[in-house]
């Protein structure tokens, strides 16, 4: 058990649990409904004592229970991959049709981008009206990038031409997110094609008439 959240620890992994195995049924109906699994991966944790101290400290917070669940509100996170920018608004609206689960607050990353790049899309859900979970909703793109960039801000050796890698950065996370709206675009393109193909033709409708 992790000392900082005490006996809230046993209820936190069950939340956890319960939220992740609703979101895998809303994978599974959306794979039906589209034909194609919109989730990459999935990764579910709940943020260790130590790191959680940490940032109780940062915050200028005691390190309390209280504090920890209650204070701080991303304890708990979920961080769903998507593989096309339509996906991630979809899963975010079924996220929120879940029953015991209220909207605090959310940051669309996506549509209005972070000054370093960064995309992403961020909501914080109140669980049975009890405790916080961090949402986090992203493409691979927006995660590979997210990834690589975490890397590099931590490389402590790094010194000269900061300037020059934070453009190069920013580059790549626009050049990243042209490929996601591409993508999108193709993706539309194909299903809309199929769709026609699925329509009776006008001869074939007469015919039937």
């Amino acid at each position: 058990m992790d000392k900082i959240y005490g006996n809230a620890y046993p209820e936190m992994k069950r939340i956890l649990r319960n939220l992740t195995d609703e979101i895998t049924v809303i994978r599974a109906d959306m794979t039906e409904e589209i034909g194609m699994d919109p989730i990459e991966h999935i990764r579910a944790r709940i943020k260790s004592d130590e790191s959680m101290r940490e940032k109780c400290r940062r915050k200028g917070f005691p390190e309390t229970q209280e504090s920890a669940t209650k204070l701080i509100r991303d304890a708990i996170g979920i961080r769903i991959v998507c593989a096309f920018l339509d996906d991630v608004y979809t899963i975010r609206e079924r996220l929120l049709e879940l029953p015991d689960v209220e909207l605090i607050e959310e940051k669309d990353y996506i549509r209005h981008v972070k000054p370093n790049g960064y995309r992403s899309f961020h909501m914080i859900l109140l669980v049975s009206g009890v405790y916080y979970v961090e949402i986090q909703l992203r493409t691979i793109s927006q995660d590979t990038w997210a990834a690589l960039e975490h890397h590099m801000k931590y490389k402590k050796e790094i010194s000269g031409n900061t300037e020059l890698i934070v453009r190069e950065l920013k580059r790549c996370a626009d050049e990243l997110a042209s490929t996601d709206e591409s993508m999108q675009t193709l993706r539309d393109m194909i299903n809309q094609s199929s769709r026609s193909e699925q329509l009776p033709s006008g001869s074939d409708q007469e015919e039937k008439d």
